[in-house]
């Protein structure tokens, strides 16, 4: 009875613990019920942010539409623009302005960090944020249009610019005096002046200090007003895609420059030893991606003569090599065309410590290309009294197909003699001849040598 007792409390105990699991199991499915019909309002609130620090550009213009759109699809509280612009083109402004009017997700610029500039077009894209903030020593204003070519605009463009950001900012209920002063008269201001002008809404800081300062601030998305929920969020980057990136960075002034240098110095070469082939591809690729560049910079017509003028100059050094004069020619008009290829009114422009050690450059390697060309045309030594002849040589097919040599350090372009069949790649040969920059090389110098006398008869 004792054994049989104490049986019974063992299954007593067995089933007690059991039945405290299954009811522990239980509490928690339902505290996880409980927590999924949790009201939105508990939940911590997600902020994208996304960094715009170049030139207003096409690509700036795609990125920002998409993070708009892709903050309203995931339910993001707000999406945060850190911006720092010189200004960049009008018709891409114009398009990320329409697009943060029309957001269904509240947009906040912050020019930030501190030192950076709401420049130009960065006016407008700054106006048009349902905040807009800055942080302490930054600027904004100075949005008068110019033209492509850098100089003054037609008055009509100015007053269309003018009504433009005074739209805006009736839009967004900031000044709008400030709007039209910074179009028609180019005014600039600092933080502190746009606070107190009421150009932007509050100075921060931080980001952090940003998103803690205008939680629960009111704005109207769309037809509804809705009050941010902004601190403590938890912060997404919506950065750009690689081939944005790619975009964005040939979006630069110096890099323009260089790549325009660059593609000159190939294409330079590439006459200078024709037949490879290499420099002709490298000068194209730069020179495609310098003219993308300047599409969306603004550049001038004196700059842009001017690098035209350069390249010109460095092409004629190799028609007049050891002379010099063309090569520094280049070398002037290049400087020149990097200082004047944008206009000052832009904010961008090529720096110094890019601009001159290229035109340095472009000068040195320019005169070494003459002076390669120079040598390549002096007059063949013919017969016995020039060196080379009578030198066995291994022939080497370029990659284009084309028979060469190398010869000490100079690699030498061949042909085959008269009445020889083509030549082909590892076979030895002999020079008998020197045409220029080619030597005529046989595979048996006796029989072509009795063969070109016979001809020269």
């Amino acid at each position: 009875m004792a054994s049989t007792a104490r049986t019974r409390a063992e299954r007593s105990r067995a089933l007690t613990a059991l039945a405290a699991l299954l009811g522990g199991v239980l509490l928690l499915l339902a505290g996880g019920a409980y927590a999924d019909d949790e009201p939105a309002g508990d939940r911590r609130p997600v902020v994208a942010v996304t960094t715009v620090d170049g030139v207003i550009s096409p690509v700036v213009d795609d990125h920002l539409a998409a993070s708009v759109e892709a903050s309203a699809a995931a339910g993001h509280d707000a999406l945060v623009v850190l911006l720092d612009t010189p200004g960049g083109l009008v018709s891409s402004m114009r398009e990320i302005v329409k697009t943060f009017l029309d957001a269904p997700v509240p947009v906040i610029v912050y020019v930030s960090p501190t030192g950076a500039d709401a420049g130009s077009a960065g006016t407008f894209i700054t106006y048009a944020a349902h905040v807009a903030a800055m942080a302490p020593a930054t600027t904004i204003g100075a949005a008068t249009p110019v033209s492509l070519e850098g100089g003054e605009v037609d008055g009509k463009v100015v007053e269309n610019a003018a009504a433009f950001a005074e739209a805006i900012a009736e839009a967004r209920d900031r000044d709008v005096d400030f709007a039209i002063e910074s179009v028609r008269e180019g005014r600039s201001v600092t933080a502190d002046t746009a606070l107190e002008l009421g150009a932007v809404d509050l100075i921060a800081d931080s980001l952090d200090d940003l998103l803690r300062d205008i939680d629960g601030r009111e704005v109207q998305v769309g037809d509804s007003t809705i009050a941010l929920r902004t601190a403590d969020a938890v912060m997404v980057e919506a950065e750009m895609t690689l081939g944005q990136r790619i975009l964005q960075t040939l979006a630069d002034p110096n890099l323009a420059f260089l790549l325009l240098s660059l593609g000159t110095l190939a294409i330079l070469y590439e006459i200078a030893s024709p037949g490879l082939g290499l420099g002709g591809v490298v000068g194209g690729i730069s020179l495609v991606l310098a003219m993308f560049s300047l599409s969306v910079l603004p550049v001038t017509f004196a700059g842009a003569a001017l690098l035209a003028l350069a390249a010109a100059m460095f092409v004629a050094e190799l028609f007049m090599p050891g002379i010099g004069v063309g090569a520094a020619g280049g070398a002037v008009a290049l400087l020149l065309g990097g200082l004047l290829l944008f206009p000052g009114t832009s904010g961008v422009g090529v720096d110094w410590w890019v601009l001159a050690p290229t035109a340095g450059t472009m000068l040195g390697l320019s005169v070494v290309a003459g002076v390669l060309v120079a040598r390549s045309r002096r007059p063949a030594s013919r017969a016995g009294a020039d060196e080379l002849i009578g030198t066995e040589v291994r022939v080497v097919l370029s990659p284009g197909g084309r028979p060469r040599a190398k010869i000490g350090s100079t690699l030498w372009r061949l042909l085959p003699a008269a009445g020889q069949a083509p030549l082909h790649e590892g076979e030895q040969v002999v020079v008998i001849d020197r045409q220029n920059i080619d030597l005529i090389v046989a595979r048996d110098p006796a029989t072509a040598a009795a063969s070109a006398t016979e001809e020269s008869r």
